[in-house]
């Protein structure tokens, strides 16, 4: 009985005193607009949002490991990161914190219901409005960068540890009709459910942050809403938080390009998918985690996507009965070439991955990424400790695979902030670089 008692005593002092192996600093900023501006995501939306349900924010988690790296990771509750914006951010932090671009990530939720910050959506606004959205944009990248400042200089010792959870609610969207693949559900389409769950806790145990992530558009929520929010992923976030109070909550996106959530279309269905997904979180905090420990590697490569050479005849065929989202090509590339311009022969996108010792692998797509890249990232690489996610950095357009635009259908319209479609091979060009990057980084073969 002494001995137990004794063991009581001095366990807690054992785990207060033994050393953390990294460092971690955290910020959250509110990114909610203040004035009604137009709406993300659906682009049979008109007017300015209505009203707020749920406040926005930007989150930052810079990590140091004891044995060397150091990462920044950042995350917001918007449509996409554009390349454009993703360098501003980069630069401002290069030049301020001394931090270098390939340690930035930058991922989005991809919520519809947010506000209008990029992409083809733009180009149709009036003028007023476009004045409104360019100063959201302006001070938007003025918090995310602040916020990011205040979690490089606020390091503090940490662990982390990570699992790994489901999503039931994650639904393949390309339904096979007699006219094609249509957006709709598929029940029986490969779908990516895992919700992958990173715990940052300080050297007492106690919890500091959680980062988790789905593989599912923020699309509860349809085209007919005007209110604001982050959809699941912002309720998810929400309920994370208020269960554990103190810590910040962070959600990174995962492969969600050709799944929406389902059931869908109410605010309801987005708080209860918000609330299954932070239970599955909660569940995972609550089991067995594996450590993770240093040093910290960060790969980070612009790689060349080949998009397919077109004529001017070749596109006026295509644009012949094409649909709304094909006419989105075919009418740019048309007016690239009324003006003398050429058309792009590839697309230069940049991918990343964070190798966190022997213990875990996170694999940082860009684009709107399609569930075919689990699978070949994990054939790849092994399946084992891997975190795969995508909407990192530069969300172009769709990242297809050879099946995807074989089969056709809506995630084969390529390029939306240019004019471009890509061709077959895009996947090996991809798996390639990120290959190449995981044996510069020291990935363990599984």
């Amino acid at each position: 009985m002494r001995l137990l008692v004794t063991i009581l005593l001095v366990a807690p002092t054992l785990a207060w005193t033994q050393p953390a192996d990294w460092s971690v600093g955290l910020a959250t900023v509110d990114i909610t607009p203040a004035d009604p501006i137009p709406m993300s995501g659906y682009a049979s939306r008109r007017g300015p949002f209505e009203a707020v349900d749920q406040r926005l924010h930007a989150k930052a988690m810079a990590i140091e490991s004891r044995e060397g790296g150091r990462a920044l990771l950042i995350t917001a509750d918007i449509l996409g990161f554009t390349e454009e914006r993703s360098a501003s951010i980069s630069r401002r932090l290069s030049e301020s914190d001394g931090i270098a671009r390939e340690q930035i990530l930058l991922n989005a939720s991809h919520t519809h219901a947010g506000p209008l910050v990029a992409g083809s959506m733009m180009a149709s606004v009036p003028e007023s409005s476009r004045q409104a959205i360019e100063r959201y944009i302006e001070q938007m990248e003025d918090k995310i960068v602040a916020g990011a400042q205040k979690a490089l200089r606020d390091l503090r010792p940490a662990r982390l540890a990570w699992g790994r959870g489901v999503a039931t609610f994650v639904m393949n969207r390309r339904e096979v009709t007699e006219n094609g693949v249509i957006l709709g559900t598929n029940p029986s389409g490969p779908a990516d459910r895992t919700v992958p769950v990173l715990r940052v806790a300080g050297p007492d145990g106690r919890p500091r942050a959680v980062v988790f992530g789905a593989g599912s558009h923020c699309t509860t929520l349809t085209g007919r809403n005007m209110v604001i929010s982050g959809d699941y992923a912002g309720y998810a976030q929400q309920f994370l938080e208020i269960r554990n109070p103190g810590v910040q909550a962070m959600f990174v996106t995962g492969c969600a390009g050709d799944a929406n959530p389902y059931p869908r279309g109410t605010l309801d269905l987005a708080r209860r998918h918000g609330s299954q997904l932070a239970g599955a979180v909660q569940d995972v905090l609550g089991g067995e985690l594996a450590s993770v420990s240093g040093p910290l590697r960060t790969e980070f490569r612009r790689v060349e996507l080949p998009l397919v050479e077109h004529s001017r005849e070749q596109i006026e065929e295509i644009q012949v009965g094409a649909p709304s989202y094909r006419r989105f090509f075919t009418q740019g590339a048309l007016a690239k070439l009324d003006r003398g311009e050429s058309l792009l022969r590839s697309y230069s996108a940049p991918f990343a991955l964070w190798q966190f010792g022997s213990d875990l692998t996170l694999v940082a797509f860009s684009g709107e990424t399609v569930v075919d890249y689990v699978r070949l990232t994990e054939a790849a690489l092994g399946p084992l400790k891997l975190w795969v996610s995508g909407y990192n950095n530069d969300v172009f357009g769709y990242l297809p695979t050879s099946r995807i635009l074989r089969e056709g259908g809506y995630e084969t319209r390529g390029l939306y902030v240019e004019y471009g479609l890509f061709r077959p091979g895009v996947e090996d060009v991809v798996m390639g670089a990120i290959e190449a990057m995981a044996r510069s980084a020291g990935r363990p073969k599984d």
